[in-house]
């Protein structure tokens, strides 16, 4: 499954496994990174640790910063700190520069001045799905496009905004309109089962970025819950939420609504059971079609529009699979992440 990918402006190669960890609170951790570098899978790190905290773990994980990429809005601030923390860390060579809505002047700007500041960095942008501004983000300087409006499980925003695209078809557009360019696409949201990952895979994305599916395991941020007689749960939200925007920016603004909901979601344990569970599923798809590596995918996927796909005649469960306990280690992390 690791693929060695050259992007088009930064001229630098990455060998990874290409699953992305979102750029979440509740998701792209350091903790995350350690636990994804092993399987040399990448984590995008949320934006909001301190330039310090940066410094701190790079002394601790050296190892694990190729398999890591800094995040950044568009705005100042967030320039400004972006430039400190790849100071403080120049191992990072990787920036993703994320906002909700890549359909606008600001950001093409903001993409526009991190290739001019930072030349040699690989820069991830988005999101957007539509081939005519995938081409657009790549002329301004973005190596690889996010792809991806309104499929994740925390976001609201197609129902807030009415505004969204199916996942596989945004994937399948961008993908032919990044490739055509030398360019690269993440798809972004939308995976619930390892078999999404081999769809988007098929379908010609390069990498997959996922939060909800790394949601509620022992290096996810987010509150450790007992509820329900006994069972366990960590919270998860949309970094468009009002619980998001309180914690980071004080509340959602009067002249807008939250794009993003809070949830709880079952306490999962380690990580690596869910990752691996990823990687073999996809490993199980390429004997399937004849793929012999991952690159070989998308030529070997046929897709056929079907009203069902899977048999639930038993329900979604599985038995299997039982409900996990936390240890009190990961308890007292919890309660001083709270």
């Amino acid at each position: 499954l690791e693929r060695t990918l050259t992007f088009k402006w930064s001229g630098r190669s990455l060998t990874c496994v290409p699953i992305l960890a979102a750029n979440m609170d509740t998701v792209g951790t350091f903790e995350m990174a350690k636990a994804f570098a092993s399987e040399k899978c990448v984590v995008c790190v949320h934006k909001h640790y301190s330039v310090e905290d940066w410094a701190a773990f790079k002394l601790e994980a050296p190892q694990v910063m190729q398999y890591m990429a800094v995040s950044a809005g568009s705005s100042e601030a967030d320039f400004e700190k972006l430039g400190a923390i790849l100071a403080a860390c120049p191992e990072v060579s990787t920036i993703c520069l994320d906002v909700a809505n890549g359909y606008s002047e600001a950001f093409v700007s903001a993409v526009q001045r991190t290739r001019a500041s930072f030349p040699s960095a690989t820069i991830f942008a988005g999101n957007v799905v539509t081939p005519e501004m995938t081409e657009q983000l790549i002329l301004s300087g973005a190596d690889v496009v996010k792809v991806g409006i309104g499929p994740g499980s925390v976001c609201t925003t197609r129902k807030q905004t009415g505004v969204g695209y199916p996942q596989l078809s945004a994937v399948l557009e961008c993908a032919e309109a990044a490739h055509g360019m030398g360019g690269h696409i993440i798809s972004d949201g939308g995976c619930t089962c390892p078999g999404d990952f081999s769809k988007a895979f098929g379908a010609g994305a390069d990498f997959i970025m996922a939060g909800g599916m790394f949601a509620g395991h022992d290096e996810s941020g987010g509150d450790l819950v007992e509820k329900d007689g006994g069972k366990w749960f960590k919270s998860f939200y949309g970094m468009s939420s009002s619980v998001a925007m309180k914690k980071h920016v004080g509340g959602v603004a009067e002249y807008r609504s939250s794009e993003g909901k809070a949830i709880t979601v079952p306490y999962r344990g380690p990580v690596l059971g869910t990752l691996r569970d990823i990687l073999g599923g996809i490993r199980s798809t390429c004997t399937y079609v004849g793929a012999a590596t991952l690159e070989q995918l998308p030529n070997k996927t046929i897709f056929i529009r079907v009203s069902m796909q899977l048999n639930e005649v038993f329900g979604n469960s599985d038995d299997s699979k039982g409900a996990a306990v936390p240890s009190a280690e990961h308890i007292a992390k919890a309660k001083s992440w709270a």
